[in-house]
């Protein structure tokens, strides 16, 4: 495991600024009341354990679990996203050791996952993704989400428990797609660490390294190509699959468009150096412009980039324990 200081790393263009507007605009749906309702739950060794939902949009709600030391006071925050097939009860163990660390500690479903699916695994995530192929409706890859973190603070700065100044969001895998999203056009979220999710799906597409990353919805790429009389996937399917899915996902909404979005607030990125679905060089070609917006923010100090050494697609302890220091360090100064 290496934590890089990113002087290294090889130059590459930034993307411009109005990716963050753009995204902003097809993210954007009625803000409709939040109308929550919370339910306590048998407390875990002296914390609180809440399961709450709220309102996202019409006829959506979110469904999470929030834990908390059982004192009073306005707390900082950490959001905790899972990855493809996860659950919020998958996060629990880390939500107990930010919440002993002082922190209210929360994790959400994911769109089409936990409470939000029917059947078990990512199957209902992946079949939502094949009718957005075939409609054009809804945006259950990496966006959806997205704007549900954007709707979890608006139910957090609710709370007489949270200091809406010190939210934190952190993620793994298709949870750490959706926080550099979040981040990249929510303000409130004051720290960002995208975990095993950082990477630039046009590299991937130019350089034939998407297979990986597909892989984690094959069946609805294949039943998708089916669709087209496509008998073989390729790079020009993928993409024109992304068109529909995910608009955006390989050109203006890509990691190298989005992540430098986050400067000045502290961002942590963590990735494996044998990692296939985030490849190395897609990897520094999100990092190089986010350095260079860190230091036109002369905020290079709160950028970092840990390189987990011999690690693919997982974040080891020692690498998660570097998650939970870094939250501690810039939300609870």
């Amino acid at each position: 495991m290496a934590l890089l200081p990113l002087n290294s790393i090889a130059q590459t263009a930034a993307k411009p600024q109005s990716s963050r507007t753009a995204f902003l605009q097809l993210l954007d749906r009625p803000r409709v009341p939040l109308t929550p309702e919370v339910k306590a739950l048998p407390s875990i060794v002296g914390l609180t354990y809440e399961h709450v939902t709220f309102a996202a949009e019409q006829n959506e709600r979110i469904p999470g679990i929030i834990m908390r030391q059982a004192t009073s006071g306005r707390k900082p925050v950490v959001v905790v996203l899972h990855g493809t097939g996860g659950t919020k009860e998958s996060q629990l163990e880390l939500l107990k050791t930010l919440a002993d660390q002082g922190f209210v500690a929360v994790a959400i479903d994911g769109r089409f996952h936990g409470e939000r699916q029917t059947g078990t695994g990512s199957a209902h995530y992946v079949e939502a993704m094949l009718q957005t192929y075939r409609t054009g409706k809804g945006h259950p890859f990496l966006y959806d989400t997205a704007w549900d973190v954007m709707r979890l603070i608006d139910y957090l700065e609710t709370r007489p428990d949270v200091d809406p100044a010190r939210i934190g969001v952190m993620g793994f895998s298709k949870g750490g797609m959706e926080t550099y999203l979040a981040a990249a056009v929510d303000p409130r979220i004051a720290v960002a660490v995208p975990m095993i999710g950082v990477q630039s799906f046009a590299w991937a597409l130019d350089h034939d390294m998407w297979m990986s990353r597909v892989g984690t919805f094959q069946a609805a790429i294949d039943a998708a190509a089916k669709d087209a009389g496509v008998a073989k996937v390729d790079a020009a399917f993928v993409r024109a699959f992304y068109d529909r899915v995910a608009p955006g996902i390989y050109s203006q909404f890509d990691g190298p468009a989005m992540v430098p979005l986050i400067a000045p607030r502290p961002l942590l990125v963590i990735n494996g150096d044998s990692d296939a679905r985030t490849p190395i060089p897609g990897l520094i070609n999100c990092m190089t412009p986010t350095e260079q917006a860190y230091l036109a923010a002369e905020s290079a100090d709160k950028m970092k980039l840990l390189i987990q050494k011999d690690t693919g697609h997982a974040v080891t302890p020692a690498a998660l324990q570097t998650a939970v220091d870094w939250l501690v360090k810039y939300l609870k100064q």
